[in-house]
């Protein structure tokens, strides 16, 4: 008990805009529990109206945090649009670089997440920060906020790995598990696959030089559609990456080869459709879709549905037929 006490005076004296013994945390405690009527008596009293932006150590919680990001982790929706109301700064970062918005997807609340984007939320959060809503929604499979996202134009291709890597360095499983698309299918949620990629993700993400051999020999993936198959994923994923344009001919191997320990058997069924399509060149109909949907940009299709065409062609350029 004493050493979290020390921890939490460490922390206030390190990230809050005030020393612990100076603060008066009732407005953050009120945030915590969700009592909507002590925020609004708090900030009617021109001392907490400057202070709601303040980030400070609250009752349950050791991280300084404004009263935002802590109704936000906590869910409570209706503490998050009062506060939002009376001047809450909807992308400040906490001390890890997560904004209200990101802590919101992690611990699945739908409604804030709404609240937060209708109100100007940067839907990718913060590049202070190695993930992203977007990535953490397909990781766990929440097609519900990945609508929400993608509604408000989060990235579906966002790369937050900080470091710089060289612009011809070799693929491996390393450089694709930034990629949303990637995540979805490790964790095999083929709805959030699917979504992302009717949203305009690219189904070779990140591809743009050698493989590294050194690295597929010790079972590394060097392409999305190579990881879809050694993680085992169902054929619909494989249809999917091919209906949206993944190259077959990334993949650097003609059969299955022996497994690496721990990990799973390719899907027959997946493999013998990759393997068509290796030797297979794909329909005009098929190449025409891909090239229309390049051209107009992952930030259009959604004005798809909109355009003066015949239904059946707005379907098949929406991957509905």
């Amino acid at each position: 008990k004493g050493f979290g006490r020390n921890l939490k005076e460490w922390l206030q004296e390190q990230f809050c805009d005030k020393p612990l013994d100076q603060d008066d945390m009732r407005l953050h405690n009120a945030a915590y529990v969700g009592d909507l009527d002590t925020l609004r008596n708090l900030l009617q009293e021109d001392d907490f109206r400057r202070r709601i932006n303040e980030k400070s150590v609250w009752c349950c919680g050791c991280l300084p945090c404004t009263p935002l990001r802590i109704a936000a982790t906590a869910g409570h929706a209706a503490c998050v649009a009062y506060l939002i109301a009376q001047g809450a700064e909807v992308d400040l970062v906490d001390v890890k670089g997560q904004t209200a918005l990101y802590v919101a997807v992690v611990n699945g609340h739908l409604d804030c997440v709404r609240i937060l984007l209708e109100a100007g939320a940067d839907p990718n959060g913060s590049r202070h920060h190695r993930s992203t809503p977007l990535y953490h929604a397909a990781r766990v499979g929440r097609v519900d906020i990945l609508q929400e996202l993608i509604r408000f134009n989060a990235d579906v291709d966002m790369d937050h790995q900080l470091g710089p890597r060289l612009l011809l360095s070799a693929r491996t499983l390393s450089t694709l598990v930034v990629c949303p698309l990637y995540i979805s299918a490790a964790y095999h949620h083929l709805e959030s696959f699917r979504l992302l990629l009717q949203a305009g993700a690219q189904p070779d993400f990140n591809y743009t030089g050698p493989v590294c051999q050194e690295a597929l020999t010790r079972g590394l993936a060097s392409c999305l559609l190579d990881a879809v198959l050694r993680h085992g994923c169902e054929v619909s994923f494989v249809h999917l990456l091919l209906d949206h344009g993944a190259d077959p001919a990334l993949v650097p191997w003609e059969q299955v080869a022996l497994e690496a320990p721990n990990r799973r058997k390719v899907d027959p069924e997946a493999l013998r459709v990759f393997l068509e399509a290796k030797k297979n060149p794909h329909r005009l109909t098929h190449l025409c879709r891909i090239q229309i949907r390049r051209t107009m940009g992952k930030s259009r299709l959604n004005h798809i549905a909109s355009l003066p065409l015949p239904e059946p062609i707005k379907n098949f350029l929406l991957h509905r037929n």
